[in-house]
């Protein structure tokens, strides 16, 4: 029986699915001059190449050196959004439990949905949404994922792959049903997640989201918090254990406007817990993004 440790982890409201779509794709087209985030290539560091510089390069080999001295396996993927280079660590499209980490994905669906008119956000909504990210709490999360998630459940579902995580797979929820706390997806599709909702949200839905991000409270002070005060980073983690062992995951942005973003899945697979999975979380930004 899974049996999640998550950090917090009402009637239903199924709007047309024709709006759901709109909401889905109202914002596909992505900026000019910023990166497609519609494939995560492998970027070789030899050289420089893919657009990092030879700092960056630099780091990218010390953390996978790191990552071979520590327990569990990692996956990441690290995105110069003023440049368009990316690197997927090997581990990238590993399939591992989401954790809270796809409470990003509900509350930009939610922000999409309201925007083009297919649901509206009541101030107490709005609240939960804010708990949901700030402390990462489950109840707030389960009352907004049973108020919206239609009357199969799949409306959530449907609006994460629209949204970049094209590799979700949900796992069986309670009572057969889909279930956020029941999810497994990559940290490519992290990765894709984070660029949907910079690049492609109304702007003021995006602001809202990211302030939400950045004032995440203390219990989510690692992952990418690791990059440091001075680099402004703002994110969302996830954390459960699981049966094969402890997840601990973490996806948000840092730098001069959002430049850069960075998502990491560890799977300890029974090799250590929260402690060594954020440590190892934290390190792996510290290393890319603070200058250390």
């Amino acid at each position: 029986m899974r049996s999640p440790l998550l950090t917090g982890a009402a009637s239903r409201v199924a709007a047309p699915a024709t709006v759901l779509a709109a909401a889905a794709i109202l914002f596909a087209g992505a900026p000019a001059g910023l990166p497609s985030a519609d494939a995560v290539p492998h970027a070789h560091t030899q050289g420089c190449a893919h657009g990092f510089d030879c700092d960056m390069s630099a780091r990218i080999d010390s953390v996978n050196a790191y990552l071979d001295s520590r327990p569990g396996v990692t996956g990441y993927v690290i995105r110069d959004r003023q440049t368009g280079a990316v690197y997927a660590g090997p581990h990238a499209e590993d399939l591992v439990w989401s954790a809270s980490t796809i409470k990003l994905a509900i509350a930009e669906d939610l922000l999409n949905r309201a925007r083009v008119g297919a649901i509206a956000l009541p101030p107490e909504d709005r609240a939960l949404i804010e708990r949901m990210m700030s402390t990462s709490n489950d109840q707030a999360t389960d009352l907004l994922w049973n108020k919206y998630s239609g009357l199969d459940g799949q409306a959530f579902n449907n609006a994460f792959r629209a949204n970049g995580m094209t590799s979700l797979a949900p796992q069986t929820g309670p009572g057969g049903r889909p279930h956020w706390g029941f999810q497994k997806t990559t940290a490519a599709d992290l990765d894709r997640l984070m660029s949907n909702v910079l690049d492609r949200m109304h702007p003021d839905d995006r602001n809202y989201l990211l302030d939400l991000m950045r004032r995440v409270d203390s219990n989510q002070h690692w992952g990418v918090w690791g990059a440091g005060a001075a680099m402004r980073p703002g994110l969302k983690n996830g954390w459960s254990e699981e049966q094969g062992g402890w997840v601990v995951n973490s996806v948000g942005f840092a730098g001069p406007g959002e430049r850069y973003t960075l998502a990491i899945m560890t799977a300890m697979n029974g090799e250590g817990g929260y402690q060594e999975g954020s440590e190892t979380d934290t390190t792996v930004a510290e290393y890319l993004l603070s200058g250390r």
